[in-house]
């Protein structure tokens, strides 16, 4: 399967780990409560780990594990949920994650720029997608008057 990070489309390599399953391969995700009931045996694994989270998951409860984690993968359930603008929002600002933020599930071309001005750098389709079509609409706007996630200066700030 293929994935859009850091403007590109790649091979994604990670697995996503039902909570049944053992950990296998040198890259899995894990669901929140898995993370929460075996962070130490998963960390263990030697393999590179990251967790899946919804909008009912308490950011809170993860904060300290961040350093730990590869990966986050925020989880969009339908199109109308847009919890996970917020997850990421605080994740980037609030709590300096600074690595992958992949976006997984039910989300539209239009949100793509949006999710990236988050923080999202990695799109991950639930379903067949036009990835050159989703990878276009990181750039289709240029001019923007909120800050990104990330940008401490204001866009008025920085005209000449």
């Amino acid at each position: 399967m293929q994935i859009i990070k850091d403007g590109n489309i790649v091979a994604d390599h990670w697995r996503h780990l039902d909570d049944d399953q053992a950990p296998a391969g040198d890259q899995f995700t894990v669901s929140f409560a898995r993370w929460l009931a075996e962070k130490a045996a998963l960390l263990a694994t030697g393999a590179a780990v990251g967790v899946r989270l919804n909008g009912d998951d308490p950011l809170d409860a993860i904060a300290n594990d961040l350093p730990s984690l590869n990966l986050i993968v925020v989880e969009f359930p339908s199109l109308t949920d847009g919890r996970g603008f917020s997850i990421v929002r605080l994740l980037r600002d609030r709590y300096g994650f600074d690595g992958e933020i992949r976006a997984r599930g039910d989300f539209i071309r239009d949100q793509v720029y949006f999710l990236g001005r988050v923080g999202v750098n990695a799109f991950e389709c639930r379903h067949e997608c036009d990835l050159e079509s989703l990878l276009s609409a990181l750039t289709d706007f240029t001019v923007y008057y909120q800050t990104a996630s990330g940008d401490r200066q204001p866009p008025a700030r920085k005209r000449g």
